[in-house]
C-alpha cells in the first residue's frame, strides 16, 4: 500500500473506493460510489459526480468532469494483449458525459491519447490506441474502432461509426449514423453508409474564424478533389497542384493529408 496522496481539501463522498496510491490533485470532487485504481494520477479541479470508475494506468490532467458511469482506463479489448501495464493520457478541460468508455492502449509503448477542451456525449467510445486531439465533439453513441486518429476541431455526430485505422481530419464533421471506413480529410462533411465527402465545412470554418481566402481556396480544392468522384484521385491532385489554390496553407495541408493516408481517402 502506498502513501495517501490525497489533499486535505479535496472533498470525497465516504462511499467511494480510492486506492492509496492514487494521486489526487487539488480541489478534486469524488461523488458517490466511485471508484479510483492504484496506478491513476488526477489533477486539480476535476470533478467525478458519481458512479465513474477510473482505473488501469491512466494520467488525466486539469479540470476533466465525469459524469455517472462513466469507465476510463478499461483494459483493451484488443485480442492481441498480453497483459502489461498499458497507459491512457488525458489533458486537461474535458467533458465525459453518462456511460463514455475510453480505453488504455494495447502496449506499453503506445497509450491511448485524448487531448483538451474535447466533449464526449453519452455512450461515447474511445478504443484502444486512439489519438484525439483539442476541441472535438464526439455525440452521443459515436464510437471509435482501435489506432483511430481524430485530429483537432472535428465532430462526429450521433451513431457514427469509425473504422479501425482510420485518420479524421481537422475541423471536418461526420453525419450521423454514418459509417466511416477510410480516412475523412480535413475540413468537409463526411455523411452516409458508407460515408461520402459531402461538401465543405463551410459553416464550422466561418464560425471558427477562417479567411475568406483560406474558404475560397479550399472551395477549389473540394471541387478538385471531390465534385467528380469518377476521376481518379491521383489526376485531381496533380489538377490541384497546378492552381493557385494549391498555395494555400490549409489547402496544402489537405493535399498532405491525403498523400500520406494508408486507407483511401472518403470520396
Amino acid at each position: 500500500m502506498g502513501r495517501d496522496l490525497r489533499p486535505d481539501w479535496a472533498v470525497i463522498h465516504p462511499s467511494a473506493i480510492i486506492s492509496p496510491s492514487a494521486n489526487l490533485g487539488p480541489n478534486v470532487r469524488v461523488g458517490p460510489y466511485c471508484l479510483i485504481g492504484e496506478h491513476v494520477v488526477l489533477g486539480g479541479d476535476c470533478v467525478l459526480h458519481s458512479h465513474v470508475i477510473i482505473e488501469g494506468s491512466a494520467t488525466i490532467g486539469q479540470a476533466n468532469e465525469f459524469y455517472p458511469f462513466a469507465i476510463i482506463g478499461g483494459k483493451t479489448q484488443d485480442l492481441k494483449y498480453l497483459g502489461e501495464p498499458t497507459f491512457v493520457e488525458i489533458g486537461d478541460h474535458n467533458v465525459f458525459r453518462e456511460h463514455c468508455t475510453i480505453h488504455r492502449g494495447t502496449t506499453a509503448e503506445v497509450p491511448t491519447r485524448i487531448g483538451s477542451h474535447n466533449y464526449f456525449l453519452c455512450h461515447a467510445h474511445v478504443a484502444h490506441d486512439c489519438q484525439l486531439g483539442d476541441h472535438l465533439i464526439l455525440s452521443n453513441n459515436a464510437t471509435l474502432g482501435g489506432h483511430v486518429t481524430v485530429d483537432d476541431y472535428a465532430i462526429l455526430s450521433g451513431l457514427s461509426a469509425v473504422h479501425q485505422f482510420c485518420r479524421i481530419g481537422r475541423h471536418a464533421i461526420i453525419g450521423g449514423c454514418t459509417k466511416v471506413q477510410q480516412d475523412v480529410p480535413p475540413f468537409m462533411i463526411a455523411d452516409g453508409h458508407p460515408a461520402d465527402t459531402r461538401g465543405l465545412n463551410l459553416i464550422g470554418l466561418q464560425r471558427r474564424g477562417f479567411s475568406e481566402d483560406d474558404i475560397r481556396a479550399l472551395k477549389s480544392a473540394y471541387k478538385k478533389l471531390f465534385l467528380k468522384k469518377d476521376t481518379n484521385l491521383a489526376m485531381a491532385l496533380s489538377s490541384l497542384k497546378a492552381t493557385h489554390a494549391a498555395a494555400n496553407p490549409q489547402v496544402a495541408h489537405l493535399i498532405q493529408f491525403i498523400e500520406s493516408s494508408q486507407r483511401g481517402v472518403t470520396r
